[in-house]
């Protein structure tokens, strides 16, 4: 068995994709086009500072030479994280490109915005897809949701719109079935070292010496396995992970006690308001009678002035009601 550098972690996936003819190698395999030059374009924005949830960026200038000969300079945007993140910041870092003034190609007869291509490596996975690698391409339909192809590539809406590659990293299963699997089975994490997830395990008949592309991907790995800075490097990023991962449970568990506190208050507020409810129905009813009372009252006053009219007295009166004599005279008045 042999042992090489983790790819996953920033800093040897830096080192890797450095070298043009690897990056070559890769981005040829996940394009599946014949790319025959690389090279590195700046960016505005940087890896070096960390941010809440670490999103590792390189631009590429790609240089395609389709099957007509014909040579296309394309941009791939290439992202790789460890972590679920926001797709909100992806399409940040994807906007900067539209903008990027460096990115429109000023010809003769017109100006246009070269074509580009978004890969997402993925230390995780997105949903319920199964499949490891996902390709997401913009097609051109007419009203009748037929594809429109005459006219098409068009570079006006090549400029509005671009391709997409998702790579699901937990989601390789150690089958070579293609080109692309057997480049990207130096991210399948099922080799992880047992003692050390900073190494990848592989027999050493995985070095096929007839493969001329994926010999110095193996190198290259192998000399970064043996790099002691590169180890500090990624003992770093584990460090850095593990306190997010750590922010992340904290977050999560002020997030679930709100909910249970939202949840208890909604909770109180609807009793509360059930007990209005009652009281307001209570008073209705003491209201109600309140008024039932004050007819009575007014019954037995009009009943008590039409007894005294009629001759008989107070003491008679309120013994035939049933009163109090200082009840009656109440009334009388």
């Amino acid at each position: 068995m042999i042992t090489i550098a983790n790819p996953i972690y920033d800093t040897v996936f830096k080192y890797l994709m450095e070298d043009e003819r690897i990056a070559r190698t890769i981005l040829s395999a996940l394009l599946k086009e014949d790319i025959i030059k690389v090279e590195v374009r700046p960016h505005e924005y940087t890896n070096g500072q960390k941010e809440l949830l670490s999103i590792f960026r390189i631009d590429f200038g790609a240089t395609i030479r389709k099957p007509s000969g014909e040579e296309q300079l394309i941009l791939i945007e290439l992202q790789k994280t460890w972590l679920p993140t926001e797709t909100l910041r992806f399409r940040q870092y994807l906007g900067v490109h539209y903008q990027n003034p460096k990115n429109i190609v000023a010809g003769s007869a017109d100006r246009h915005a070269l074509p580009m291509v978004a890969v997402y490596l993925l230390g995780h996975t997105v949903g319920d897809i199964e499949e490891p690698v996902v390709y997401v391409r913009h097609q051109a339909y007419d009203y009748d949701n037929r594809p429109v192809t005459r006219g098409i590539p068009n570079k006006f809406v090549d400029s509005l719109n671009h391709d997409s590659i998702i790579v699901q990293i937990p989601r390789l299963h150690g089958k070579v079935n293609n080109r692309l699997d057997k480049v990207l089975s130096i991210f399948d994490q099922k080799r992880v070292c047992e003692d050390n997830q900073h190494y990848l395990s592989f027999d050493e008949r995985s070095f096929d010496a007839a493969d001329a592309d994926m010999q110095p991907i193996f190198h290259r790995l192998l000399v970064a396995a043996s790099n002691v800075e590169m180890r500090q490097d990624m003992n770093v990023e584990d460090e850095y992970y593990s306190i997010i991962k750590e922010q992340e449970g904290k977050v999560y568990g002020l997030e679930r006690d709100l909910a249970e506190k939202s949840e208890q208050l909604a909770e109180k507020s609807e009793q509360l308001a059930e007990k209005s409810e009652q009281l307001a129905e209570k008073s209705e009813q003491l209201a109600e009678k309140s008024e039932q009372l004050a007819e009575k009252s007014e019954q037995l006053r009009t009943l008590i002035k039409m007894l005294v009219q009629s001759g008989q007295t107070i003491e008679s009166i309120a013994d035939s009601l049933h009163l109090d004599i200082e009840a009656v005279r109440a009334l009388q008045k």
